[in-house]
């Protein structure tokens, strides 16, 4: 449609519109997020091959930050450079952020959850029809050949077993690495992994409790969270209860568990229950804020990474 677009405007306009739409319809948490991503990117526009997509993909999902939007980031950057990246990337959160932040204030001007737990429960067949779905069309796409299917079912027993995802993740990447280039691992400078992205997480420093932090302070605790959270959104949700709730008593838990309601019903990326613990906390500049703390590390991750994934496989 339009892959063939050769005005650098136009390929900007092009990005903000597709990922505003994405990010206005996206319900049903990061799964659904890459799936409806492929369908209208790959499928639909042919902005990039089902190959890259996948590529990207899995880089994205080996750094900090919430995957799918780090995915959003990197494919507007390759469409339409760097104020694709930009612009792409908050097309794609400023939908979810608006959202939000209206249901932070009504929350806190009539002091309950609007969305209740009958309208939670009647949204979650269709959540979960979306998840399988994209894991329907991701699995058809990227497990070619016994040996992928093999490593997948391994992958599934191991996290049934919990064992940490990222060890899963780790290990099933450098086993197959060294299955397809077995006869090349013959000299050591062949046989380096380029894992060293890993190295930039770290340990929360446990602080001495309270309640209202500064503007300052608030905006540093979701930039460390941002940084340091491997995985999917929900992934944040533990790290808010050790450091928000138990750490720094900044919320209660029934606040925690109200934000992870609102993340849960509203589209785009989930990391967004920041906007709504920032609202609760120093009111708009704190939704704000918290916001601009928690995605900054995404687009700057991003950035950096985006040149290197062709030649990561």
């Amino acid at each position: 449609m339009a892959a063939s677009t050769a005005d650098p405007r136009a390929r900007v306009r092009e990005v903000a519109w597709v990922f505003l739409k994405l990010g206005t319809l996206a319900f049903g948490g990061p799964a659904a997020h890459v799936a409806m991503m492929r369908r209208e990117i790959v499928l639909r526009r042919g902005w990039v091959s089902e190959r890259e997509f996948l590529d990207a993909f899995a880089a994205t999902s080996v750094i900090p930050g919430p995957g799918s939007t780090q995915l959003a980031i990197y494919l507007a950057r390759r469409r339409a450079g760097w104020w694709g990246l930009v612009i792409g990337g908050t097309c794609f959160i400023a939908p979810a952020m608006a959202i939000v932040l209206a249901i932070a204030w009504t929350y806190v001007r009539y002091g309950s959850t609007p969305a209740g737990a009958g309208l939670l429960y009647g949204i979650t067949p269709v959540v979960v029809a979306i998840i399988v779905d994209a894991v329907y069309g991701l699995g058809r796409a990227a497990l070619r050949g016994r040996l992928l299917i093999a490593v997948a079912l391994l992958v599934v027993v191991g996290y049934f077993a919990r064992i940490n995802v990222l060890v899963l993740l780790l290990t099933a990447g450098v086993v197959v690495m060294a299955v397809r280039n077995a006869r090349r691992l013959h000299s050591l400078h062949t046989a380096i992994v380029p894992i060293g992205m890993l190295s930039s997480f770290a340990v929360a420093r446990r602080v001495v409790p309270r309640r209202s932090p500064a503007l300052g302070r608030l905006f540093l605790e979701f930039l460390k969270l941002g940084a340091i959270v491997f995985g999917s959104g929900y992934v944040l949700f533990a790290y808010l209860n050790r450091d928000l709730v138990s750490g720094l008593g900044w919320i209660t838990p029934r606040e925690l568990l109200d934000a992870i309601a609102v993340g849960q019903l509203t589209p785009g990326p989930v990391f967004t229950t920041a906007t709504f613990v920032g609202y609760l906390l120093h009111g708009f500049s704190g939704a704000l804020l918290a916001t601009l703390g928690i995605f900054l590390p995404s687009f700057v991750l991003v950035a950096a990474l985006g040149p290197v994934i062709p030649r990561l496989r």
